[in-house]
């Protein structure tokens, strides 16, 4: 999944002092086990939704700069394994089409290894030879 610069992806749950700064306007029960949908269901406070996990932790993030958050963002495991992941996709592609592209040049013998640079070396050469088999 990519995030856009704006989105943060550090979403974690609201810790005690957190749900006790949401609820300490109402003259709720401050940290007390279901005083979130005491609150909701019954209206206090006027307000009409209770803050969601992580939205504190959002609203501090949005004063910092764009490639601040971005930084922090990228500096959480969840993102360096995903990261991780797709270049690991993206070698084994990589690496595929050279072992296609090497598999229609013709060598001597014909599984000699060749590096990348010799492999694409080698195809301009012969893309040049089969031109010039279609001049003549």
């Amino acid at each position: 999944m990519m995030l856009n610069s704006d989105q943060t992806e550090i979403d974690l749950p609201p810790t005690h002092s957190e749900s006790e700064s949401v609820f300490s306007d109402c003259g709720g029960g401050g940290g007390r086990a279901g005083s979130a949908e005491d609150a909701s269901s019954v209206g206090l406070c006027g307000q009409s939704r209770i803050a969601e996990p992580g939205e504190a932790m959002k609203k501090d993030l949005q004063h910092l700069s764009r490639e601040e958050r971005r930084r922090r963002r990228r500096a959480t495991a969840k993102y360096r394994t995903a990261h991780a992941t797709r270049e690991r996709i993206r070698v084994e592609a990589f690496n595929m089409a050279f072992a296609e592209l090497r598999k229609l040049l013709p060598t001597l013998p014909p599984d000699k290894k060749l590096s990348k640079i010799e492999i694409l070396r080698l195809a301009i050469c012969y893309i040049s030879y089969l031109n010039h088999v279609l001049d003549v």
